[in-house]
């Protein structure tokens, strides 16, 4: 396959929500991530379109789908989310999940491409939790399943938090393997099964982390995935507020390209989300953000003589 023109990346930080003061979730990490690829001519930024209401209902009950869109969903279970619901987070979240969706269709043509959001591998059939209504990863695997004829795919969860809810609703599927390397005393406190857990101890160095990865990507490899979701959390940073861990910038920048150079090397289209960041200041988050794009463009995008100058 050859590397296209642009790698394709959604946003959907245009469509803003409202959050009371001090609030710990980083949203202004979304735009600030965006004007900086926007600079960038190996990459073309597309706005989100809303994810379809059946794509939704794939993986996500119809009470809960129809409740938290009309907002007659419970204080109970949107405080369960951590977010007040609003108008305008139903926008965001639609066109959030949209980005994954829109992203599935273009790596399955293109070999790569990206969202500039999502990643939300806490949300359950029935309920949202952790920053998490709808569970993009699920429902384009879904999409990817039954509209793109994809057979095998894997999510490679690399967030510093299990990714509960995707091993949750596919539990069983022998279709899909989902993969989480994530920290052992951190949330969620019940953990779920995934095909595959490796749990990491606080404090865990660049070194350590890295060695683990690759014995979990091995087991990817093993169940030769046609389609993979990586979920590239950023909070496994010594700087995070919630992760625990100890990797440097450089031991995420080499976490990236292992996975992204082995799935280019074996021709699997891969679709990155960005999942969790929680460094203080905020630029921390961002560099390792677009540190992910960066390879992505490195490995993915056009030989340097074929760019723009």
């Amino acid at each position: 396959m050859d590397a296209p023109a642009q790698l394709q990346l959604f946003y959907c930080d245009h469509y803003d929500f409202p959050l009371q003061p001090g609030h710990k979730f980083p949203l202004q990490k979304y735009r600030l991530l965006r004007k900086r690829i926007a600079g960038d001519d190996r990459f073309a930024l597309s706005p989100s379109t809303f994810a379809d209401v059946n794509a939704l209902l794939r993986i996500h009950s119809r009470e809960y789908v129809e409740s938290f869109l009309d907002g007659s969903i419970s204080h109970l279970a949107m405080r369960r989310i951590g977010f007040p619901w609003s108008r305008e987070l139903v926008l965001r979240t639609l066109a959030s999940a949209g980005g994954t969706l829109l992203a599935t269709g273009a790596a399955l043509r293109d070999g790569f491409s990206g969202n500039l959001a999502g990643g939300t591998h806490h949300a359950f059939r029935h309920e949202g939790s952790g920053f998490c209504v709808f569970n993009d990863l699920a429902v384009s695997i879904a999409y990817a399943r039954e509209e793109l004829g994809v057979r095998r795919a894997a999510v490679i969860d690399l967030d510093v938090h299990q990714g509960d809810g995707t091993a949750a609703i596919f539990r069983g599927n022998s279709n899909v393997f989902t993969l989480s390397l994530h920290g052992a005393s951190n949330f969620p406190f019940h953990k779920q099964t995934s095909s595959a857990d490796l749990e990491l101890p606080d404090k865990t160095d660049d070194d350590q982390y890295l060695d683990t990865l690759q014995r979990g990507l091995q087991l990817i490899w093993s169940f030769d995935p046609e389609f993979v979701l990586f979920q590239s959390g950023v909070d496994a940073l010594e700087s995070d507020r919630l992760g625990r861990l100890s990797l440097s910038r450089n031991g995420l920048m080499q976490r990236n390209r292992i996975v992204l150079e082995e799935t280019k090397r074996r021709g699997i289209p891969v679709v990155i989300t960005l999942g969790g960041g929680y460094s203080e200041p905020i630029n921390l988050t961002v560099d390792a953000h677009q540190d992910t794009f960066l390879a992505a463009a490195d490995i993915y995008g056009p030989p340097v003589a074929c760019r723009s100058t």
